[in-house]
């Protein structure tokens, strides 16, 4: 995390904080979506975090993309807000957080896939009926709802 909140984390401890972050959901040509498995609690998603202070959400989503996943998104269109109880989660070492979340699309892209081994375990690309929202990370659940239910013909 920013030092930002490693900062605000030494005067507040582990109590609940609102946190904006920026997001991206990768699709390449086929319609599969690009999914990283987490370290921490085993679970996939998409590449995202909080936000920096200074940061505009664009530059957070692009930035955490590149971090975890290695790719440069070329364009992005907004998908959702994801906010709310289901945004919140607590995190091993009890701190917790409710995100507001801005999540994109980005269908074109470039670089080289590789991960970020403190964050993921494994990154690769899911035919979206390979997708199961119990394999989600719950607080992002969601997001993944609405891209199912529009991959299915159901928006």
């Amino acid at each position: 995390m920013a030092d930002y909140i490693k900062d605000l984390r030494k005067i507040i401890g582990h109590r609940p904080i609102i946190h904006g972050a920026g997001s991206i959901i990768i699709e390449n040509e086929r319609g599969e979506v690009l999914l990283g498995k987490r370290t921490d609690n085993h679970l996939w998603g998409y590449s995202g975090g909080g936000m920096e202070m200074g940061e505009t959400v664009e530059e957070c989503a692009r930035r955490e993309l590149r971090e975890e996943m290695g790719i440069e998104a070329d364009e992005l269109e907004l998908f959702m807000i994801n906010s709310g109880p289901e945004s919140h989660i607590v995190y091993p070492n009890g701190d917790e957080i409710y995100y507001l979340e801005v999540v994109f699309r980005g269908r074109k892209y470039h670089g080289e896939l590789r991960m970020q081994s403190e964050e993921l375990e494994e990154v690769r690309f899911f035919p979206p009926e390979e997708i199961a929202l119990e394999m989600i990370s719950p607080p992002i659940r969601p997001v993944f709802r609405k891209l199912l239910a529009e991959y299915a013909g159901e928006n």
